[in-house]
């Protein structure tokens, strides 16, 4: 039960919470840690997991489906593939920098428009959890929350993403100009590259996607007691 009521405590940021009801909010988590009963049944804190999970998963990817949700952000931002650093190189060393730089931001903007389709897959996903999979969460790693989604919606977000991310690339001929120079690459190099463009960008929205929920996952689990919400005054209101 302290692992349920901390993991509750810790899942939304407060924004404006009035001191007192935080000190009572504050209390009745105590109380709850040290075993006393607060008249919460397992429906309710279930019912509370989703909603925060729901609302978690909504503002995560609503942050990363804006401009620049990827392109902004250099631990998420998708560049080309390592293995084809040589192309991009040989590219810029001919005049082409403008082409690739276009590329590459087109790569980052289907993956932000694509994100917009997310949240009603996660939502879907969390309205069918289980209460086994709800006690896996709660008990779990610091990241099992994410595994979760991860495990239950990577099929349906990439067909959501894929024909998306196809459109972002065709727009700018991305993915023919991409197709051609890597098929012919691959002809008198020893290290063969995915001409697929839209699949390694698909893949590549995906893995951010998930790394960003996992950072919020991390970080809400490490300080219960400075986030708390209406959800946890719905959660302690007896």
């Amino acid at each position: 039960m302290k692992s349920i009521f901390i993991f509750i405590a810790s899942l939304f940021i407060l924004n404006n919470s009035n001191a007192q009801n935080i000190k009572g909010l504050l209390n009745k988590a105590k109380d709850a840690v040290a075993g006393k009963p607060i008249g919460l049944g397992n429906d309710e804190i279930i019912a509370g997991l989703k909603e925060a999970l729901t609302k978690g998963t909504e503002k995560g990817t609503s942050m990363l489906s804006k401009e620049n949700g990827f392109f902004g952000n250099e631990l998420l931002k998708i560049i080309l593939p390592p293995e084809a650093q040589k192309v991009e190189k040989t590219l810029r060393s001919v005049g082409l920098g403008k082409q690739v730089d276009d590329a590459i931001l087109t790569m980052n903007r289907g993956a932000e428009e694509a994100c917009k389709e997310a949240a009603p897959i996660f939502v879907d996903a969390i309205k069918k959890m289980t209460v086994q999979d709800a006690v896996g969460i709660l008990k779990g790693a610091d990241t099992a929350a994410t595994g979760y989604l991860k495990n239950n919606t990577s099929a349906a977000l990439t067909t959501a993403f894929r024909p998306i991310i196809d459109g972002a690339l065709e727009k700018v001929g991305a993915t023919k100009y991409w197709s051609t120079m890597v098929t012919t690459y691959n002809k008198f190099s020893m290290q063969k590259i995915n001409p697929d463009l839209s699949a390694y960008v698909t893949e590549r929205a995906l893995q951010g996607v998930f790394t960003q929920i996992a950072l919020e996952e991390k970080n809400i689990r490490k300080d219960p007691v400075a986030r708390t919400t209406e959800l946890l005054k719905k959660v302690f209101a007896n």
